[in-house]
């Protein structure tokens, strides 16, 4: 188990009074990062799955018979009902909910939700035609936006490994090795120093500006004056730590140190002002303005952060339910936690911060600099 009962406590509180808000009788969660943050579990999708949290009473999963063992190991506060492959997952959890007493509730439900399809909302409303479904605005990401101290000590632990294996590259890359050749160090490293799995981010060799950041992993041999992106995003409990930096192969120009020192100057000063009642917009605008302005970016569009909490079992990549950006008018909180990431020139740097009362605290605490293969 990740966390003790009494974090999950405070969670499943913290889901009941934003049911309480909408006037719902009981939530059905089916994302899965949402329903790990509530219960500690979240099974593949494989089939579809929920968890059903009435306003009073234990949290209900139904689930697969076959999901049934891993999920009572993993999570302290939820019951479990089970069907088998042969049975339709929306027809089990109508009878669980008939069984609740729920037939004619208000069944509130993230919309936004990946998993929550027009046929699984148009079968459970076949099924439940007296119930009725109400809208609760991001609910499948909004609840994990602040994280607890213990979610904060998890991503700590999260960025410790990423520092790690950052460093075992750093020693270790040479020319005439391979970006594969990097990510098997870092895989190697995560399952030592006790990672969820050894799933590394990308690592390619870098060119053009910023267009190498979602490049695949490749056997190409580097050679002397190439630059290794490397972007790592280890996993602790489901919770995700990221960390990039370049590795310069060979002995970087003048004109090249100068442009990673701009870098992480804006992103020192992005990262200082990431302080409780910021607005994220101009948090963003100290690195995009300031990049657009240098010369080193003529176009910027991409965010220049997203959140970052549990990556469990989803299809997205990264969280970009809170972003910075130019638009983003909203205040950052204390407990928060991001994904900053600054990039031109074929350079990225990015760490993993936590807002704090007095500005961003970094979690990932690898040196900040151009690496060199021959330091």
């Amino acid at each position: 188990m990740a966390f003790p009962r009494e974090e999950y406590d405070w969670r499943l509180g913290k889901a009941r009074a934003l049911m309480n808000t909408h006037g719902v009788d009981i939530m059905l969660a089916d994302c899965a990062e949402l329903m790990t943050w509530l219960t500690g579990y979240a099974p593949s999708e494989t089939m579809y799955r929920v968890v059903l949290l009435p306003k009073d009473g234990e949290p209900v999963y139904v689930l697969r018979k076959l999901d049934e063992d891993p999920c009572r190991r993993n999570n302290l506060v939820a019951r479990i009902v089970t069907f088998e492959d042969h049975e339709e997952p929306q027809l089990a959890i109508a009878g669980v909910l008939r069984l609740l007493g729920m037939e004619k509730a208000r069944i509130g439900v993230d919309f936004n939700s990946y998993s929550f399809t027009v046929r699984s909302y148009r079968r459970l409303m076949e099924l439940l035609p007296q119930a009725v479904f109400v809208d609760l605005p991001d609910a499948s990401d909004a609840f994990r936006w602040i994280k607890s101290g213990r979610e904060v000590e998890q991503l700590a632990a999260a960025a410790a490994i990423a520092d790690k294996a950052m460093g075992a590259i750093a020693h270790d890359i040479r020319a005439g090795m391979s970006p594969r050749d990097a990510a098997a160090i870092a895989a190697r490293t995560y399952l030592l120093e006790g990672a969820d799995t050894g799933e590394v981010g990308p690592i390619v060799r870098s060119s053009g500006g910023h267009e190498f950041l979602h490049g695949g992993l490749g056997n190409d041999r580097l050679q002397d004056g190439d630059i290794l992106h490397v972007e790592l995003i280890p996993k602790i409990a489901h919770y995700c730590a990221r960390l990039m930096r370049p590795i310069f192969i060979g002995q970087p120009s003048r004109e090249m140190d100068e442009t990673a020192r701009m870098l992480i100057s804006l992103q020192d000063q992005q990262i200082a002002e990431m302080k409780s009642g910021a607005i994220a917009s101009q948090v963003d605008a100290i690195l995009r303005q300031g990049l657009l302005k240098s010369g080193l970016r003529d176009a910027f569009p991409n965010v220049t952060a997203y959140t970052l909490g549990i990556y469990n079992r989803t299809p997205r990549s990264s969280d970009f339910s809170r972003v910075l950006l130019p638009t983003s008018d909203w205040p950052l909180e204390t407990g928060m936690v991001f994904h900053l990431y600054a990039s031109a020139q074929g350079l990225g740097f990015s760490e993993t911060v936590v807002v704090t009362e007095d500005g961003g605290r970094r979690l990932t605490q690898f040196e900040r600099m151009l690496l060199s293969s021959q330091a």
